[in-house]
């Protein structure tokens, strides 16, 4: 899978621990680095789930050269329920039956969807404005051209943690006035000459580009389903492992994580059934990482774009070890 580079490969792989015979769910399928080496680490099967069509369409060479072993699905890891219930994994009507061994789940922007021009998620080269996984559904354009004000500051502040969204939404109202904005590099010239440099030296642009990647795409909803459908269907033993890549995304993680080892504030009613356990049961699950992962320092030289990762992981306990 030339250009791509699978981010914490090494400890991913160790923390999923392929064995023989086990199933295991790759709901990022992406680039397929993951993919293919849980694939040469055992003679497992894998289910691989990409909500971009270009990715699935990559992957076939892939599948080729394990035939019976991987099995490529088109749609959204939050709908994984859904999806492996038409392949016999989840009960009639997307009900759990506990059938894999493992779950993977890369959130990061493969590398081919953004050193892709046309598709729009990055800054550094002119492409249009569009930032969608699906190719369907609202492009960044939509938002930027359609949004009252308030709303778009809300959008960048929210999901992009962007201090300065008021002035940046009011720079492409503004600028939208004229003319729609209908490119990666206007958008960007826009964001920087409203917003002040920023003290870390990351470009002007990055927060609000992240902002509303993760708004057309619904990542922070995506993931929120995605890990509790994934815990449900994990089977004693069975584990789940996430790398994220901005704040936002690791605050979720960690706090499903924490709750379903019993280590958050405590159940609500808005908890997820998977992480629900008789009063005096004890967790289901347990922490396999305390404390996130980072890449390590040569990982990160060799590929910056690791930097901001962070691993955490989940085992679900034998029935017998729960109570």
């Amino acid at each position: 899978m030339s250009g791509h580079r699978p981010v914490m490969l090494r400890e991913v792989l160790s923390t999923l621990a392929p064995r023989d015979g086990a199933t295991y769910l790759d709901g990022t399928f992406g680039g397929g680095g993951y993919a293919e080496a849980i694939l040469g680490a055992a003679r497992c099967t894998l289910y691989a789930i990409d909500r971009d069509p270009e990715a699935i369409a990559r992957g076939a060479a892939l599948a080729a050269r394990h035939p019976g072993r991987l099995h490529l699905i088109a749609g959204r890891f939050g709908d994984m329920l859904s999806l492996l219930a038409a392949r016999g994994l989840a009960g009639p009507g997307g009900g759990p039956e506990m059938t894999l061994d493992g779950v993977v789940l890369d959130l990061g922007v493969s590398s081919f969807q953004l050193d892709d021009a046309a598709r729009g998620f990055s800054f550094r080269a002119e492409g249009p404005l569009d930032m969608r996984m699906e190719r369907a559904g609202r492009s960044a354009a939509d938002l930027v051209n359609t949004l009252p004000e308030s709303e778009l500051a809300e959008l960048l502040f929210e999901f992009g943690e962007e201090r300065h969204a008021r002035r940046i939404a009011r720079a492409i109202v503004a600028a939208r006035r004229e003319t729609p904005i209908a490119t990666t590099a206007r958008l960007a010239e826009i964001i920087r000459a409203a917003a002040p440099r920023d003290p870390s030296g990351i470009d002007r642009a990055t927060r609000s580009f992240q902002a509303l990647r993760i708004a057309v795409n619904d990542e922070l909803g995506e993931l929120r389903r995605g890990l509790a459908a994934a815990a449900a269907l994990l089977a004693p033993g069975g584990r789940l492992v996430v790398v994220s890549f901005h704040s936002l995304e690791d605050r979720i993680v960690k706090r499903f994580m924490q709750e379903a080892a019993g280590r958050g504030a405590g159940a609500s009613r808005h908890d997820p059934a998977a992480l629900r356990r008789p009063e005096g049961a004890g967790p289901a699950f347990r922490l396999l990482t305390p404390r996130a992962l980072r890449p390590s320092a040569a990982e990160t030289e060799a590929n910056p774009r690791a930097r901001s990762a962070r691993l955490r992981a989940l085992e679900r306990l034998p029935r017998r070890e729960a109570a």
